[in-house]
């Protein structure tokens, strides 16, 4: 898929996979709106790429419509979206009630609220594509936090039904599953940062290049590590023999004082 002078939105793009994101589109002839909550960091990418800076929170009902708004401000047409912001907050049984709604703010109901705005103008021209960082949490699972868990499994569900509801309309729609990347929420994994690397930890550029030539064959899951595909088919042919070789690596990071 050509991007040069299509309108290109990416949130969370001041760090790790969005800034990355980001500055393989702009490289590619995208015309990008950088979005982040961290306003300097916005602004910086965007100086770097030639991009608009539009710093807010992209997950609120009101955010996302000012940043759509704004985007389209700049772009005339968003063309494609990239919902890439996400948290990771909270651990175990004890994570509490904001840090649960707060997982599902930003990791389903930010791409809820931007497909409402976008998919109706790109159904009447027959073109548009949306595209979520979810991960490969979302297609397995992760140990420690179920909150992160449950709402990457609850966006890569919704991205299905968007595809499945509005591909005949033009509308590609494409998630992004990554295990472990190396940026601050890898940093702060604590001792899951070495199963979340047991496949190889990617850079951020990795992880755009991968998208980038999915971009060209419009497949729906993007995975920057080929081994979750494995993965993903041993849980749906096997789940019980799977959730037991979860729960082994849950009892060996019990055994080494990872979850205490």
């Amino acid at each position: 898929m050509p991007v040069r002078d299509k309108g290109v939105v990416v949130t969370g793009a001041g760090h790790g996979i969005g800034r990355a994101l980001a500055t393989r589109l702009a490289a590619e002839g995208a015309r990008v709106v950088v979005n982040d909550l961290d306003g300097e960091a916005a602004r910086r990418v965007a100086e770097t790429i030639g991009g608009w800076a539009a710093p807010g929170d992209a997950a609120t009902e009101q955010g996302v419509a000012a940043l759509v708004e704004t985007a389209r401000g700049h772009l005339g047409d968003i063309d494609v979206w990239f919902g890439n912001a996400g948290i990771d907050q909270g651990r175990g049984l004890d994570a509490d009630e904001a840090e649960w709604a707060a997982s599902h703010e930003v990791n389903v109901m930010a791409h809820v609220r931007a497909a409402r705005l976008l998919v109706p103008a790109w159904v009447e021209r027959g073109a548009g594509r949306f595209v979520v960082t979810a991960s490969a949490a979302g297609l397995l699972t992760t140990l420690g936090n179920p909150a992160y868990a449950v709402s990457k499994h609850a966006c890569v569900a919704f991205a299905e039904w968007l595809s499945a509801t509005y591909r005949h309309r033009g509308v590609v729609v494409q998630a992004i599953c990554p295990q472990g990347v190396r940026t601050r929420m890898l940093d702060d994994a604590g001792p899951l940062r070495d199963l979340l690397s047991r496949d190889g930890a990617l850079t951020p550029e990795d992880v755009a290049e991968a998208t980038w030539q999915a971009l060209h064959d419009d497949r729906f899951l993007v995975l920057p590590h080929p081994r979750v595909a494995d993965y993903y088919a041993h849980r749906a042919n096997d789940p019980d023999r799977w959730l037991g070789g979860m729960n082994k690596l849950q009892r060996q990071l019990e055994d080494q004082g990872a979850f205490r």
